[in-house]
Protein backbone atom coordinates (compact mmCIF):
# COMPACT_ATOMS: atom_id res chain seq x y z
CA UNK A 1 0.00 0.00 0.00
CA UNK A 2 2.91 2.49 0.85
CA UNK A 3 4.17 1.65 -2.59
CA UNK A 4 0.83 2.94 -4.43
CA UNK A 5 1.14 6.26 -2.25
CA UNK A 6 5.13 6.72 -3.73
CA UNK A 7 3.79 6.22 -7.29
CA UNK A 8 0.96 8.50 -6.84
CA UNK A 9 2.89 11.03 -4.90
CA UNK A 10 5.76 11.32 -7.09
CA UNK A 11 6.22 14.44 -9.16
CA UNK A 12 7.46 12.59 -12.75
CA UNK A 13 8.87 14.16 -15.64
CA UNK A 14 7.34 12.31 -18.86
CA UNK A 15 9.03 13.13 -22.00
CA UNK A 16 6.52 13.10 -24.97
CA UNK A 17 8.82 13.16 -28.34
CA UNK A 18 6.56 14.73 -30.89
CA UNK A 19 6.38 15.88 -34.72
CA UNK A 20 4.36 16.29 -37.72
CA UNK A 21 3.12 12.67 -38.36
CA UNK A 22 -0.30 11.03 -36.93
CA UNK A 23 1.70 8.30 -34.98
CA UNK A 24 3.33 11.41 -32.48
CA UNK A 25 -0.03 12.55 -31.80
CA UNK A 26 -1.68 8.82 -31.56
CA UNK A 27 1.45 8.55 -28.64
CA UNK A 28 0.56 11.49 -27.02
CA UNK A 29 -3.45 10.82 -26.87
CA UNK A 30 -2.58 7.39 -25.80
CA UNK A 31 -0.51 8.87 -22.68
CA UNK A 32 -2.83 11.22 -21.83
CA UNK A 33 -5.33 8.49 -21.19
CA UNK A 34 -3.14 5.90 -20.18
CA UNK A 35 0.24 7.24 -17.94
CA UNK A 36 -1.58 10.56 -16.47
CA UNK A 37 -3.64 9.90 -13.45
CA UNK A 38 -5.89 12.50 -12.42
CA UNK A 39 -4.35 12.30 -8.63
CA UNK A 40 -0.54 12.47 -10.62
CA UNK A 41 1.95 15.37 -10.29
CA UNK A 42 3.25 14.67 -13.77
CA UNK A 43 4.29 17.29 -15.84
CA UNK A 44 4.48 16.26 -19.44
CA UNK A 45 6.99 17.75 -21.56
CA UNK A 46 6.48 17.84 -25.16
CA UNK A 47 9.68 17.72 -27.61
CA UNK A 48 9.82 18.63 -31.19
CA UNK A 49 13.01 17.92 -33.43
CA UNK A 50 13.57 20.60 -35.97
CA UNK A 51 15.57 19.35 -38.71
CA UNK A 52 18.87 21.26 -38.88
CA UNK A 53 19.26 23.28 -41.76
CA UNK A 54 20.84 21.55 -44.74
CA UNK A 55 24.24 23.58 -45.10
CA UNK A 56 24.74 24.55 -48.75
CA UNK A 57 27.47 26.86 -50.25
CA UNK A 58 26.81 30.09 -51.74
CA UNK A 59 26.23 28.44 -55.30
CA UNK A 60 24.06 24.75 -55.45
CA UNK A 61 24.90 22.31 -57.72
CA UNK A 62 23.24 24.18 -60.60
CA UNK A 63 25.35 27.32 -59.99
CA UNK A 64 22.53 29.48 -58.74
CA UNK A 65 23.08 31.34 -55.39
CA UNK A 66 21.50 31.26 -52.56
CA UNK A 67 20.27 34.60 -50.75
CA UNK A 68 19.84 35.49 -47.51
CA UNK A 69 16.08 35.87 -48.07
CA UNK A 70 15.91 32.61 -49.28
CA UNK A 71 17.36 30.88 -46.58
CA UNK A 72 15.83 33.50 -43.90
CA UNK A 73 12.19 31.89 -45.62
CA UNK A 74 13.68 28.52 -45.12
CA UNK A 75 14.31 29.33 -41.23
CA UNK A 76 11.06 30.54 -40.83
CA UNK A 77 8.94 27.63 -42.72
CA UNK A 78 10.76 25.43 -40.41
CA UNK A 79 9.94 27.92 -37.17
CA UNK A 80 6.64 27.58 -38.55
CA UNK A 81 6.24 23.91 -38.67
CA UNK A 82 7.69 23.53 -35.24
CA UNK A 83 4.90 26.43 -33.57
CA UNK A 84 2.19 24.06 -35.42
CA UNK A 85 3.32 20.85 -34.59
CA UNK A 86 3.30 22.11 -30.92
CA UNK A 87 0.30 23.83 -31.11
CA UNK A 88 -1.61 20.85 -32.05
CA UNK A 89 -0.08 18.86 -29.42
CA UNK A 90 -1.06 21.64 -26.75
CA UNK A 91 -4.58 21.15 -28.09
CA UNK A 92 -4.82 17.93 -27.78
CA UNK A 93 -3.87 18.04 -24.10
CA UNK A 94 -6.32 20.16 -23.56
CA UNK A 95 -9.11 18.40 -25.16
CA UNK A 96 -7.89 15.04 -24.09
CA UNK A 97 -6.86 14.94 -20.78
CA UNK A 98 -9.77 14.44 -17.60
CA UNK A 99 -7.95 17.37 -15.49
CA UNK A 100 -5.17 19.85 -15.56
CA UNK A 101 -1.82 18.75 -16.99
CA UNK A 102 1.38 20.98 -16.47
CA UNK A 103 3.15 21.13 -19.54
CA UNK A 104 6.31 22.33 -20.86
CA UNK A 105 7.95 22.86 -24.57
CA UNK A 106 10.92 21.92 -25.87
CA UNK A 107 12.05 22.66 -29.00
CA UNK A 108 15.82 21.81 -30.24
CA UNK A 109 17.38 22.00 -33.51
CA UNK A 110 19.04 18.74 -35.07
CA UNK A 111 19.02 15.22 -35.80
CA UNK A 112 15.77 13.44 -33.78
CA UNK A 113 17.45 10.28 -32.42
CA UNK A 114 20.73 12.67 -30.84
CA UNK A 115 18.05 15.28 -29.64
CA UNK A 116 15.67 13.01 -28.29
CA UNK A 117 18.29 10.99 -26.39
CA UNK A 118 19.77 14.21 -25.38
CA UNK A 119 17.12 15.76 -23.47
CA UNK A 120 15.70 12.90 -22.25
CA UNK A 121 19.20 12.44 -20.09
CA UNK A 122 19.95 16.15 -19.91
CA UNK A 123 15.77 16.62 -17.91
CA UNK A 124 16.56 13.11 -15.98
CA UNK A 125 13.15 11.95 -17.44
CA UNK A 126 11.67 9.47 -15.86
CA UNK A 127 9.76 8.10 -19.01
CA UNK A 128 10.20 8.70 -23.17
CA UNK A 129 6.84 8.42 -25.29
CA UNK A 130 6.83 8.21 -28.76
CA UNK A 131 5.06 7.00 -31.53
CA UNK A 132 6.51 4.77 -34.05
CA UNK A 133 6.06 4.69 -37.81
CA UNK A 134 5.98 1.37 -38.41
CA UNK A 135 8.77 0.69 -41.39
CA UNK A 136 8.84 -2.23 -42.59
CA UNK A 137 11.87 -3.90 -42.74
CA UNK A 138 13.74 -2.79 -45.75
CA UNK A 139 12.67 1.08 -44.95
CA UNK A 140 14.05 0.38 -41.40
CA UNK A 141 17.33 -0.52 -42.32
CA UNK A 142 17.71 2.33 -44.92
CA UNK A 143 16.09 5.39 -43.15
CA UNK A 144 17.02 3.72 -39.35
CA UNK A 145 14.57 4.09 -36.44
CA UNK A 146 14.69 6.83 -34.00
CA UNK A 147 11.99 4.73 -31.79
CA UNK A 148 14.33 2.19 -31.66
CA UNK A 149 17.60 4.25 -31.25
CA UNK A 150 16.32 5.83 -28.40
CA UNK A 151 15.03 2.37 -27.16
CA UNK A 152 18.68 1.79 -26.85
CA UNK A 153 20.38 4.56 -25.78
CA UNK A 154 18.23 6.47 -23.01
CA UNK A 155 18.46 6.31 -19.56
CA UNK A 156 14.96 6.27 -18.57
CA UNK A 157 12.01 3.98 -19.69
CA UNK A 158 10.72 3.63 -22.68
CA UNK A 159 7.43 3.63 -24.06
CA UNK A 160 6.58 3.00 -27.69
CA UNK A 161 2.96 3.61 -29.07
CA UNK A 162 2.38 1.98 -32.07
CA UNK A 163 -0.73 3.54 -33.94
CA UNK A 164 -3.46 0.55 -35.03
CA UNK A 165 -3.69 -0.12 -38.93
CA UNK A 166 -7.28 0.30 -39.96
CA UNK A 167 -8.46 -2.13 -41.11
CA UNK A 168 -9.91 -2.25 -44.94
CA UNK A 169 -12.52 -4.90 -44.73
CA UNK A 170 -15.84 -5.07 -42.84
CA UNK A 171 -15.93 -8.22 -42.92
CA UNK A 172 -12.24 -8.77 -40.91
CA UNK A 173 -11.82 -11.71 -42.43
CA UNK A 174 -7.76 -13.08 -41.32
Amino acid sequence: MADDDQVVGKERKILVAVDEGEESMHALSWCLKNVISQTSKDTLILLYAKPPRAVYSSLDGTGYLFSADILATMDKYSDDVAACVIDKAKRTCREQADHEVKIEVKVECGDPRDVICQVADKINADMLVMGTHGYGLIKRAFLGSVSSHCAQNVKCPVLIVKKPRCSSSAGGTK
